[in-house]
């Protein structure tokens, strides 16, 4: 049975049984304490803490997750694994035990042939909570298990949380028996191994105000109602169900493993070292491709860290088995998309974008490789240097942290030089670094935010703020809550620092890539509150964050809330011009140049979007007539909501990486462009005036940015741009069509100034060798020369001109010291002949004399060496030092 068909059993069992199916949600949690969604309940949270209200007292779904604490053990066990898929049936208050392990039993053992999965009911193992004998009661009497087949387990085992405050339970766990092939009899508690979990039901009934472990945390009390929340690993139940050993030999991983094993001209189950590799490949790949495709893009910070951790691991491992080419990961990626494709459909739409992201992280990684090879080669040269067998462990955690280079392969490598690596140093080094991100991690999910205050507010206004701002610039409303420093309060007064929630509003909350509205909010109790900014913290609440400016703010009071309307109208056209310009790009560049995010501001706009490289200045061009003849056209722009499949249908462009509802709304700039977008916008493309693009660069891996202006920031900027070109035409006597050609004969002109200013200035310094070495100062029959060069001559000028005196002193013992200040640091080169260094005069040293005396450092060969310091004022101490130096020898 294929993953995709395991996955149709399980939500249409519940759902004949009145569960409404919800789609997986995005892999970016909503949940601001959350990175990603690490387990299948996650977007279900708000309901069990009844924040907010939920679609259906009974639900189901596949949902897409990411879990990365055990990332080291991905590979090396067949257990573990960084994305997997929960299935999952939901009771908002409505059936609990009694009614979740009836479902349980009934779905896992009822025949293949009428929709079941058909497990053995002899083959089947349950644990519960220690004291939970009402769970092992309908076990045993409703259900039919034998009691020597139900076992009990503590917090560790049979008690669910998220690792953070929230809900939680006791579960109840359902295991497989494999048989005495896998381990030794005895049930769960005895090897689990061979009795392997398959699902776990959890019994929501508990709010958990701490969390310190696993097993030690505070309860604030009972959830408002009693809720199932279940869990069946997808992975785990296809391998059972396909008859493999474990996950990474399920039909969608083990299209990628194969892939892999090809590529790299190994073979899976001949080697354990190349096995572990295999299946890091086969999961970081997958997840990857799953991250990008919910529109994570690669960073060092955030989630966009975690995916260029996995790609990154991916591609070393690809490494250590032997593939050192580029575009491995395209041909993997590909594999991975057509393999989960069945069951993500938006994989295969978006391919091109998804292409796009991991080929240039997989391109920049390489170069990294490069330049890791090089500063590696360095440290194993220092560390040999002095007389040491160990690589230290900063010097490991400096290639990790600084230049990306995983341990494993400074392993690798270090080895291949009769190295060994001081692993715990390198792992101290890490943990240190990882306890501050940690303790940052953990300031930063406390702070101010309190969801559940948040959700009591969102509550108050009805489940969703009212939003007016498409049509109305100002609105009547009321003040739902007052927030102070996270804390809800009843009333704020002048100067305070405030955040009000209002049952509606026209403010535009930041989203999208458009900048919050700004204004002022009066009440009716004569309070005045300038807002500087406009947030959506969960979806459908709008805070509004400002300042008391007069009065006093209650809770409670009427309101009148009113936008700046010329910034508003400004954003509406960066906002307009952004989609205009997305359009010309797709036309231009194709479907891979998709949005990669987005900033509106008043007569400014940034674009960011998927490149495998820079655009032609060519394409810029045209992509800017294009649009701009489009504005002269005075295209309608029309806002309207349908369902995301009309939308679809309709050739709306979805924005990769964003989420969105059954009920989606359309903007249409005529028949130029059509986009899924909440933002305002102008109501005519006419009203844009003009856009000027500024110019296109880098931010990322796979991403390249546009910046552009709109309207008369556009005008203004062009109109600078005009004076200037008139400037220059006048100053250089030559029409304004001919100062491209006249400015690149001047700048010709100059670099050929320039050069043959150097020329003769080198000649110069070098002119006077012949008298330097003429002048020799005798000094026990070694001829010593000192000159101080003119200041400006370049560190190479000061080097030729000492080589060329110690030729004309090569018969002689000599000793030439040149110094000059290139560039406000002083520089100082020694050059010694065979014969003084038969006197056991060396360069290096004698450097190291006048280097020292300038406050600096220096080195080199005993014939030729140079150094130099910060004290030009020491220059004349330098000398006498080295000269001193020269008499005592």
């Amino acid at each position: 049975m294929e993953s995709a068909e395991v996955a149709r059993r399980f939500l249409a069992f519940f759902e004949e049984r009145g569960h409404t199916v919800v789609p997986s949600a995005s892999l970016v949690a909503e949940d601001p304490t959350l990175l990603l969604v690490p387990a299948g309940m996650v977007p279900f949270k708000p309901y069990f803490l009844g924040q907010r209200t939920p679609p259906a007292p009974r639900m189901t779904s596949a949902q897409k997750c990411v879990r990365t604490p055990d990332i080291d053990e991905v590979g090396k066990t067949t257990r573990h694994a960084t994305f997997f898929q929960m299935l999952g049936n939901f009771s908002i208050g409505d059936y609990f035990k009694e009614g979740a392990i009836p479902y349980a039993w009934e779905l896992l053992t009822r025949p293949v042939s009428d929709g079941g999965f058909g497990f053995p009911e002899d083959k089947l193992w349950v644990t519960v909570y220690l004291d939970d004998d009402e769970a092992a009661d309908i076990w045993h009497r409703k259900v039919g298990i034998p009691v020597e087949r139900i076992q009990r387990r503590g917090l560790a085992d049979n008690y669910w949380h998220m690792g953070v405050p929230g809900p939680g339970g006791p579960c109840s766990e359902i295991y497989y028996d494999r048989g005495p092939a896998y381990g030794r009899e005895g049930g769960p508690i005895a090897d689990e191994d061979r009795y392997l979990e398959v699902w776990n039901l959890v019994f929501m009934q508990e709010q958990l105000s701490a969390v310190r472990s696993k097993t030690d945390f505070d309860v604030a009390g009972p959830l408002p109602a009693k809720n199932i929340d279940t869990g069946m690993g997808l992975e785990r139940m296809a391998a059972i169900l396909q008859g493999v050993d474990n996950i990474y030999e399920t039909d969608t991983l083990r299209r990628i493993l194969d892939k892999a094993a090809e590529l790299t001209g190994t073979r899976y189950g001949r080697d354990r070292r190349a096995d572990v590799s295999l299946r890091v490949v086969a999961d970081h790949v997958r997840a990857g491709t799953m991250l990008v495709a919910d529109g994570v893009i690669p960073a060092n910070e955030g989630r966009g860290y975690v995916l260029r951790r996995l790609l990154r691991r991916a591609i070393r491992n690809l490494r250590l088995l032997g593939g050192q080419d580029a575009g491995l990961m395209h041909e993997l990626t590909a594999v991975a998309i057509a393999a989960m494709g069945e069951q993500y459909t938006e994989l295969i739409s978006t391919a091109a974008n998804i292409h796009a992201v991991i080929d240039a992280e997989e391109e920049r990684f390489l170069q990294t490789l490069r330049t890791g090879t090089a500063i590696f080669d360095a440290a194993v040269a220092e560390t040999k240097r002095a007389g040491k067998q160990v690589l230290s462990g900063s010097q490991a955690f400096t290639l990790h942290d600084t230049y990306g280079f995983p341990i494993d392969l400074t392993l690798e490598m270090a080895a291949e030089q009769g190295l060994s690596v001081d692993e715990e140093g390198f792992r101290r080094l890490l943990e240190e670094q990882r306890q501050r991100a940690k303790a940052d991690a953990a300031a930063k999910k406390t702070g101010n935010l309190d969801v559940s205050v948040l959700g009591e507010l969102l509550d108050r206004a009805g489940g969703k703020v009212d939003f007016l701002g498409y049509h109305d610039v100002t609105g009547e409303a009321r003040v739902v809550g007052l927030l102070v420093n996270g804390a809800s309060v009843p009333a704020a007064g002048a100067g305070t620092e405030v955040e009000v929630v209002l049952d509606r509003t026209p403010f535009y909350a930041e989203g999208g890539g458009q900048l919050a509205d700004q204004g002022r909010i009066r009440t009716g109790g004569g309070a005045e509150i300038e807002v500087h900014d406009v947030q959506s913290p969960l979806p459908g609440l709008i805070v509004h964050r400002g300042k008391v400016r007069a009065g006093e703010a209650q809770a409670g009071d009427t309101a009148f809330a009113e936008i700046d309307v010329e910034r508003r109208r400004a954003i509406s056209r960066s906002h307009t011009a952004t989609h205009m310009v997305h359009a010309g790009f797709r036309r231009a560049l194709g479907e891979s140049a998709a949005q990669a995010g987005s900033e509106n501001s008043p007569g400014r706009f940034r674009f960011d979007f998927t490149s495998a490289g820079p655009v032609p200045p060519s394409v810029l061009r045209d992509v800017e007539d294009e649009v701009n003849a489009v504005l002269v056209d005075d295209l309608d722009v029309r806002a309207f909501t349908t369902s995301i499949e009309q939308a679809r249908a309709m050739g709306a462009l979805a924005l990769f990486g964003e989420k969105y509802g059954d009920e989606v709304r359309v903007v249409e700039v005529g028949d130029y462009s059509r986009e899924l977008c909440g933002g305002t916008h102008v109501a005519r493309s006419g009203q844009l005036g003009l856009i000027k693009v500024l110019g296109e660069s880098s931010i990322g891996a796979g991403v390249r940015r546009i910046e552009a202006l709109v309207g008369i920031d556009a005008f203004r900027f062009l109109a600078r741009e005009s004076v200037l070109v008139s400037q220059l035409s006048e100053q250089l006597k030559v029409r304004k069509e001919e100062l491209p050609e006249r400015i690149s004969t001047v700048i010709g002109r100059l670099r050929e100034a320039e050069k043959e200013l150097e020329r003769l200035r080198s000649a110069q310094v070098l002119a006077v060798a012949g008298s330097l070495a003429d002048s020799a100062k005798d000094i026990d029959g070694i001829a010593y020369v000192a000159h101080r060069a003119p200041d400006g001559t370049t560190a190479d000028d000061l080097r030729k001109l000492a080589l060329d005196v110690r030729g004309r002193l090569a018969s002689r013992p000599a000793v030439v010291l040149i110094t000059g200040v290139p560039k406000d640091r002083p520089v100082v080169v020694v050059a010694v002949t065979e014969g003084a260094r038969e006197r056991g005069l060396k360069a290096g040293a004698l450097v190291g004399v006048a280097a020292k005396a300038l406050g600096g450092g220096g080195g080199g060969k005993d014939d030729l060496a140079q150094g130099g310091g910060a004290d030009p004022t020491a220059i004349d101490k330098a000398l006498a030092a080295v000269e001193h130096a020269v008499v005592s020898a």
